[in-house]
């Protein structure tokens, strides 16, 4: 018989940067290994230098980074970070990016403008991914701007069971903070038992971001309890305006459930005075104590993150994961 054959086992490691380390500390717990030992360090200009402290080579390489701001330095350091597991002779590399990096710049709105989440689709694939996994992404799309597998987890059944426990004897009804997120809020409303679905019009002005308008509610709110669904909370201008019109239309209380923190200035603060009943979120970026807030509950996404590393490299079923849901 020609050729050689070999009786190793597979090898996983799980590799981290620098943004995140209590996730990756869960997820490691979760997975029961330890985060492969790394040193990390700046040059006085910003660069930045990684090493592995151990041999990757013939490993099966799961490399977990966060993007909270600045969200530059961390992508960057990724892409190294895969780049350096790559030249190791690592067999199979998966980027972990739970928060997708210029997921919200996935289309044209006008002449001249990038299109920046194929871009960074591109960078990931050069430095030498095989696989890449994310969490609710901004846009499903995103995952065609990639010629290699992309497994997109949902966060929803764990923000759902959540909800369910604390709030189900109640009133509820799912709302969408603008049209485009509906499809999200179905599902949502189908997770909680078929209740009821509205949604909040607003308008958006390309040339000002960050900015919206709310204009009214569509869907029965009135003496409701309203759960506020979207997959990122950044300045936060969006889900006041839409907790504001609930109110006003007569909502008894209105909880907002999210899977990214962003949390830039003044988020904190305009949810803090918002009049919202609780802001639930997952830890796919962290949270700093100084942006905590009373009303806000963070969980865990790490058992997802984990259960998903597991069935990818035992060559299993992730779409089991959520449902077959995408």
């Amino acid at each position: 018989m020609s050729g050689i054959v070999t009786t190793g086992e597979k090898r996983l490691v799980l590799a981290s940067g620098r943004a995140h380390p209590v996730l990756a500390q869960e997820v490691s717990e979760e997975l029961g290994v330890e985060v492969l030992p790394m040193d990390a360090w700046d040059f006085a200009n910003g660069e930045i230098y990684v090493r592995y402290g151990e041999s990757v080579r013939g490993s099966d390489a799961f490399v977990l980074q966060s993007h909270p701001a600045p969200i530059n330095t961390w992508l960057m350091e990724h892409l190294i970070m895969i780049d350096a597991l790559k030249r190791a002779s690592t067999k199979r590399i998966t980027a972990i990016a739970p928060s997708f990096p210029y997921a919200r710049q996935d289309k044209k709105h006008r002449g001249r403008e990038p299109i920046s989440a194929r871009l960074v689709a591109d960078l990931y694939q050069t430095a030498g991914i095989d696989r890449m996994i994310s969490v609710d992404l901004h846009a499903p799309q995103v995952q065609g701007y990639f010629d290699r597998p992309v497994d997109h987890l949902m966060a929803l059944p764990i923000l759902s069971k959540y909800v369910e426990g604390k709030y189900g004897q109640e009133d509820i009804v799912v709302v969408s903070p603008d049209a485009g997120r509906i499809r999200v809020a179905e599902q949502w409303a189908k997770r909680l038992g078929g209740i009821g679905l509205a949604f909040v019009h607003k308008s958006r002005d390309p040339k000002r971001p960050n900015q919206a308008v709310a204009k009214r509610v569509i869907g029965e709110v009135s003496g409701k309890t309203c759960i506020l669904v979207d997959d990122m909370i950044d300045t936060a201008g969006t889900i006041v305006q839409a907790v504001e019109a609930l109110h006003s239309h007569g909502a008894t209380k209105v909880v907002v459930a999210t899977t990214h923190p962003i949390l830039s200035d003044p988020a904190t603060e305009r949810l803090r005075t918002s009049g919202v009943a609780e802001v639930i979120c997952t830890n796919t970026l962290p949270v700093p104590p100084e942006k905590e807030f009373e009303q806000l509950t963070q969980l865990s996404i790490a058992p997802l993150i984990a259960r998903a590393i597991r069935a990818v490299f035992d060559d299993g079923s992730v779409t089991s994961l959520f449902d077959g849901e995408v």
